[in-house]
């Protein structure tokens, strides 16, 4: 009996996937892309449990079991690598509820055209290159001709070359991304708030709510949901730290702060060749990327009943 409800649900689904070949059609592209670029390059994950040669390729190449991680573990420079890495992440996730905060100033304006320039003006950065940012920050930032040390000396300050400080890193990359990427982040809670009942708000103004109780009574507990999961989201990729941005606003004078696990995958894979090595270290992330992920998930599913899965 069960066999016969199965075969029927099935002949049922098939029957709509023919009915709505196009709309199967359209989701292809992304499909072949996730399988291509997602789900493919996890064959190569083995290399970090081998002495990988090119020579021998993968299967070829001989088992070394764990070795590679407990080499990363024991490195000497690892706790500082950690340290930079959760510095510049945590930092980052600090900076959260700068997206949330700008959505609900932009919510709240009157006129539609000035929110339109807002939005316009906000969103721009987000869609300049990371490389002409870093570009912008150097110039911005540089000692002789920078518009931030001009501006110093015309106060009578001291002019400093703010990249060559280690205390200054983190600053200058995590408030510089939110520069770049709260107006773009801002478009999720946006949606979001469009979904808040005019009815309920004008209820509440009548009853004698102020803006502000507004936002605190009605349209924070409708986003609750979206601003939950994008936590989780973002706490899921703590170790995973940029490397484009680091990269390029590093040099030898701030490499104290500035060297994060993923520029010495760089360094030690791509530039030193050693591939089972830097496979092994990007394997690692992953894996404490998940626990956390599945970590705040669960506290985020305790407290507010709200999760992921």
């Amino acid at each position: 009996m069960m066999g016969t409800q199965a075969r029927g649900r099935l002949r049922y689904k098939l029957r709509l996937a023919g009915r709505y070949w196009q709309l199967y059609l359209l989701i292809l592209p992304l499909l072949v892309y996730l399988l291509i670029f997602n789900y493919m390059p996890i064959y190569g994950v083995q290399i970090s449990f081998k002495d990988f040669r090119t020579n021998l390729g993968i299967w070829g190449s001989p088992w070394v079991g764990l070795k590679h991680f407990v080499r990363f573990l024991e490195y000497r420079g690892f706790t500082q690598l950690l340290l930079n890495t959760l510095s510049l992440s945590l930092y980052s996730i600090l900076t959260f509820p700068c997206p949330i905060l700008f959505a609900l100033m932009l919510n709240e304006l009157r006129s539609d055209k000035y929110r339109k320039v807002v939005q316009m003006v906000s969103y721009a950065p987000h869609f300049i290159s990371t490389v002409v940012i870093c570009a912008m920050i150097k110039l911005f930032c540089a000692r002789g001709t920078g518009v931030i040390n001009n501006l110093i000396a015309a106060l009578g300050g001291t002019r400093t070359d703010f990249l060559s400080i280690p205390a200054m890193f983190p600053h200058i990359y995590v408030w510089s991304g939110v520069w770049q990427e709260v107006g773009w982040g801002a478009i999720i809670y946006l949606a979001a708030l469009s979904g808040v009942s005019d009815e309920i708000i004008e209820a509440s103004l009548i009853d004698g709510a102020n803006r502000l109780q507004v936002i605190w009574h009605i349209k924070l507990p409708t986003i609750l949901p979206t601003v939950v999961i994008m936590l989780i989201m973002r706490c899921g990729s703590v170790l995973s730290v940029g490397f484009e941005k680091v990269f390029l606003l590093q040099n030898s004078l701030n490499l104290e702060a500035s060297q994060t696990i993923s520029t010495y995958v760089y360094e030690i894979g791509l530039q030193g060749g050693q591939f089972s090595y830097s496979a092994a270290i990007g394997l690692f992330n992953n894996i404490v990327n998940i626990v956390i992920l599945l970590l705040v998930n669960r506290v985020c599913k305790s407290i507010s009943e709200i999760g992921i899965w």
